[in-house]
């Protein structure tokens, strides 16, 4: 199956592994997705540290036997990554869509990590279910937020989107941001989950062909350009494994 759960398992240690990569080549966190203050003490070591876990744990989840562990850690490192740096800005400043998107930005990972894990560990029965559900209900909330973001901040949306691409890039900004909101929903309720998570999971690799990966012919320095690649690559195997998840949910109920 295309959108068989171990093929989103591998893409998802994949972004993982991109990420860890970038963070080893520039010495540094992952700017926004990993809003570190330059004040804090052995920052550019903890940036090495944290770069070569995530690398390390990324490359785990492709073999069968440290998959599970590597899961697990990327799971850990996501939500230590939601819970230290994301969270405060939230609470710092609580009216801020921006923080919140941060915040759902990594919660994503998360919740492909819980579906990841669940995999690795072949998981049956009730217990995957439940771990499943939670995952599912978490990205959801996720997506909605996604959406929200490209409407509030829709001419920076726009700006991401290729000047040749018809009929104009206010309008992909609106359509993608219905369709985050619209995937949301489905994949909440159950209501054409299957379909809407292999288009969301789509919609990502589109995101990458055609947003960020010119971006790295334009300027192959750039450090925010190789961690976007590296994010949204993350994201489209986050999202890779709902849809396996919910693809052989739905094939185990026919």
């Amino acid at each position: 199956m295309l959108f068989g759960r171990e093929i989103g398992l591998r893409v998802f240690g994949y972004g993982a592994i991109a990420l860890g990569a970038v963070g080893l080549v520039w010495g540094d966190f992952a700017l926004v997705w990993q809003p570190v203050a330059s004040s804090v003490p052995g920052r550019t070591a903890l940036a090495y540290i944290a770069a070569g876990a995530l690398l390390l744990a990324g490359a785990a989840v492709q073999w069968r036997r440290t998959a599970r562990a590597g899961a697990l850690a990327l799971t850990t490192l996501f939500s230590l990554c939601v819970l230290l740096l994301h969270v405060p800005r939230v609470v710092a400043r609580p009216l801020a869509l921006g923080a919140w998107s941060g915040v759902a930005e990594q919660l994503a990972l998360v919740a492909g990590g819980l579906v990841a894990y669940a995999i690795a560990r072949q998981i049956d029965g009730s217990t995957s279910e439940r771990i499943a559900r939670t995952a599912r209900l978490t990205f959801a909330a996720c997506l909605f937020m996604f959406g929200l973001v490209h409407f509030y901040y829709v001419d920076a949306t726009a700006e991401l989107v290729p000047t040749w691409l018809p009929p104009s890039q206010v309008f992909w900004a609106y359509t993608t941001g219905i369709a985050h909101c619209g995937a949301g929903l489905a994949i909440a309720t159950g209501i054409l989950a299957t379909a809407a998570s292999r288009l969301l999971t789509l919609m990502f690799v589109v995101f990458g062909v055609l947003v960020h990966a010119p971006t790295l012919f334009i300027d192959p320095h750039s450090h925010l350009n190789w961690t976007a690649n590296a994010m949204n690559l993350a994201l489209t195997g986050s999202a890779w494994v709902i849809a396996g998840s919910i693809e052989s949910r739905s094939s185990e109920a026919a």
